[in-house]
């Protein structure tokens, strides 16, 4: 049976039927009304463009980032227009769509972020727990935005020895679950702030129950002590320079210690943690590390019930979180440009809305390997984008009892063709990358003189 038309009520308004149908279940309609009513953006009479639909916009064009503005309004109300009584309805404009969005703030968007971005992984998901605690990582990444004073003044310019970096960044901090890829919290900060600090924040998002992953950049006796607080555990990476004296030796050759505060004061005051100390090394000469000292730091302290080996693999899920930063950065974003936003307000707000439109595409990915019966590594990332947006047009102009079955053909789409599983190879950490031979962009080229005459008459024969 094929599928039926959308039908419109009499004298309805054409902004009212704007919706992302396609991903409903996972930032349901529901959900977007209250986080505008909850943050007061709800106007009081009916525009061409209304905060709900400015929300729709913000997320919609985090999945075609390869569209401008306008275009992806065109895109998003493609399907109403399609049934709309008024074949020649015209959509709000580029002027109106920039005063909507710095109208509604980034607000709204980082309330129904903190709403709907929840951990996804079920108990049968592989590769999600472990020892019966669902696995969770924590990384951080930077993300260069429009070069406008604002910008500079809110987030800062990174300098090194070859000078200021091209464009002002911001500091990023997730925390992830490996099994999925879904962020569930995320924290944007001037480029200066120390990731430790951004780490610290993600405390507020771990729930009892979880296995915390993080490298040695982000070591600290305050986050290893705020997940235990929490009920969690932690399985980290130990820098060189931390010094763990063992305090007691277990059978699997791994060793208990303490671990203190960076403040002499609090030391003082016999502040510790007690932890377990798992050492190890790589004795493949084709792999990276061959031959170096790792020394892994957790909470789970018994070497019976929770072996040093199956530790030291499940620290390498951790990896799973830049699998996702890679999916947001290179696949979602485009990561050849900076972000759209020339004001830091439309930073935020355009952040929060790539990561609710990422876990979108992971949750419907999610979904798909479940009623496939395989790992949601399986399904690639860059295909269920392209499936979405091609989904997105034909959601909203099907007629809505019919949506559950073009859900499921959605689904079944996206389990389509699966990845291989993922083979035994590893590559080199490096860069291929041409230094520029054009001189370096400062202050006085943003003011440089134009010309005063057309070319044809600035040419002089000779």
């Amino acid at each position: 049976m094929g599928s039926r038309i959308r039908q419109f009520e009499a004298e309805s308004k054409f902004v009212g039927h704007l919706s992302l149908q396609a991903i409903d279940r996972a930032v349901p309609h529901a959900e977007i009304l209250a986080a505008v009513e909850q943050e007061g953006a709800r106007e009081q009479r009916a525009r061409k463009l209304s905060a709900v639909a400015t929300m729709l916009l913000i997320i919609a064009m985090n999945i075609f980032t390869h569209l401008s503005m306008a275009d992806v309004l065109t895109k998003l109300a493609q399907g109403p227009r399609y049934v709309w009584p008024e074949p020649d309805y015209d959509v709000a404009g580029k002027g109106a769509i920039s005063h909507r969005r710095y109208q509604l703030g980034a607000r709204p968007l980082v309330a129904l972020f903190r709403r709907v971005c929840r951990p996804l992984a079920k108990p049968e998901t592989p590769a999600a727990f472990l020892f019966g605690r669902r696995l969770m990582a924590i990384d951080g990444t930077t993300e260069n935005v429009p070069d406008t004073p604002e910008n500079v003044a809110a987030f800062g310019r990174w300098h090194n020895h070859r000078g200021p970096g091209a464009f002002p960044q911001v500091r990023v901090v997730y925390l992830a679950e490996c099994g999925t890829h879904a962020i569930v919290d995320a924290g944007f900060w001037p480029i200066r702030t120390s990731e430790r600090k951004g780490a610290l924040r993600m405390l507020r998002s771990v729930k009892p129950g979880m296995l915390v992953l993080t490298d040695r950049g982000l070591f600290e006796y305050d986050l290893i002590e705020g997940i235990v607080q929490r009920q969690s555990d932690v399985l980290a990476r130990l820098p060189s320079p931390v010094k763990a004296q063992p305090v007691q030796s277990l059978e699997d050759g791994s060793y208990l210690a303490y671990i203190y505060p960076s403040d002499q004061r609090r030391r003082r005051r016999g502040e510790h943690c007690l932890v377990r100390v798992i050492e190890y090394t790589i004795d493949d000469p084709a792999r990276s590390g061959h031959g170096e000292r790792y020394r892994l730091v957790t909470t789970l302290l018994d070497a019976k019930a929770y072996p040093a080996l199956d530790l030291v693999c499940a620290y390498h899920e951790r990896w799973e979180v830049e699998i996702a930063i890679d999916e947001i950065e290179t696949h979602q974003r485009l990561l050849d440009r900076p972000l759209r936003s020339q004001k830091p307000v439309g930073v935020i707000q355009e952040l929060y809305g790539l990561l609710i439109a990422h876990y979108a595409i992971r949750f419907l990915m999610h979904e798909a390997a479940v009623q496939a019966g395989v790992d949601p590594d399986r399904i690639s990332f860059v295909q269920a984008l392209r499936v979405l947006q091609n989904a997105i047009p034909e959601f909203e102009m099907t007629a809505p009892e019919q949506l559950p079955l073009l859900y499921e053909r959605l689904l079944h789409d996206l389990a389509d063709d699966l990845l291989p599983a993922r083979r035994n190879r590893i590559s080199p950490r490096v860069v291929k990358r041409k230094m520029s031979n054009f001189k370096l962009k400062r202050s006085q080229h943003y003011r440089w003189p134009q010309p005063q005459k057309p070319f044809q008459q600035a040419v002089a024969l000779i």
